[in-house]
């Protein structure tokens, strides 16, 4: 079994992290919040002081972080992890961040004789909590090999998508597209309601015709239709509007900085943007179709 250190353990991490426990593996845990380390020592964890020292002496680490600046900051600060931690071990950074910092951060790793994989991920708090998450990975192939049965503790598909970064750069493109699809899926209900359509019938013809799509027939943006789907509970993320909006506004610095044309992309995060705005960012991300009916 090996000896992982895991940094970073709120409402995904810490599900990831008790599911490498669940597995047998030994783990050296840090977090800032007191009451997420906590839960992680019920389960089985030891309790860290700092970053650096769960990444000391152990096989491989494990870290969700919140922006590229704090992954910037936990491994290459002075007296950070990558200060601290043993050549050879695997580093498997699942934290959605943008591309530049994941590919600057995997080679500074490179150079201190670290494997190192970008991996996030998508699935939810649910994934996370299940081991059913997706992850896409970026790095080298040999680091891939490494990382993957790892990963096949946390996660149901794990695929990999070339060299450094590429596995942020297929989140932010994936969450962009959800983020259009789930505009569109929400115009259509709304339009079909106004036109005298109750939400069941036209969910029930668009889910087999050509306007077909994951955000109508998994996560259905109107209520009734769809019993699981956070409409049903009163928009209770789920993925909430600010996780969808930083996924949105990643894609966006992406775009311009590769000179992509994304308007709906742009789009979607200017309404979105909105809605956090107006004080809507802890609400489901599909529950922008109140904002586009007016009733937010």
């Amino acid at each position: 079994m090996a000896k992982i250190g895991f940094i970073g353990l709120g409402n995904m991490g810490g599900h990831m992290a008790n599911n490498l426990l669940k597995a047998g593996h030994s783990l050296k845990a840090f977090d800032l919040s007191k009451e997420a380390l906590d839960r992680a020592v019920a389960n089985g964890a030891v309790a860290m002081a700092t970053a650096a020292e769960a990444g000391k002496d152990v096989d491989v680490i494990v870290s969700m972080l919140p922006a590229g600046k704090h992954v910037r900051g936990v491994y290459g600060d002075a007296g950070g992890v990558f200060d601290n931690a043993s050549p050879g071990t695997l580093i498997i950074d699942s934290s959605t961040i943008d591309v530049q910092s994941a590919r600057d951060v995997i080679a500074m790793a490179a150079k201190k004789g670290l494997d190192m994989v970008d991996a996030p991920v998508s699935g939810g708090v649910g994934g996370a909590q299940a081991g059913t998450l997706t992850f896409m990975v970026g790095g080298s192939q040999e680091a891939f090999n490494k990382a993957k049965p790892i990963l096949d503790l946390m996660g149901k598909k794990i695929f990999y998508a070339g060299g450094p970064g590429n596995g942020q750069a297929a989140k932010i493109a994936n969450n962009m597209l959800l983020g259009i699809s789930m505009i569109g899926t929400s115009e259509a209900f709304n339009l079909a309601m106004a036109l005298g359509l109750d939400a069941k019938t036209f969910f029930d013809i668009s889910s087999v015709s050509s306007g077909q799509c994951w955000s109508m027939t998994s996560y259905c943006p109107a209520p009734g239709p769809l019993p699981t789907s956070p409409a049903n509970n009163d928009y209770k993320p789920g993925f909430a509007v600010d996780m969808m909006l930083k996924d949105l506004r990643l894609a966006k610095e992406a775009a311009e900085s590769v000179g992509a044309n994304t308007p709906l992309g742009h789009q979607s995060e200017e309404l979105y943007g909105k809605l956090s705005a107006d004080g809507h960012g802890g609400l489901d991300f599909s529950g922008i179709i109140k904002m586009l009916a007016g009733r937010l």
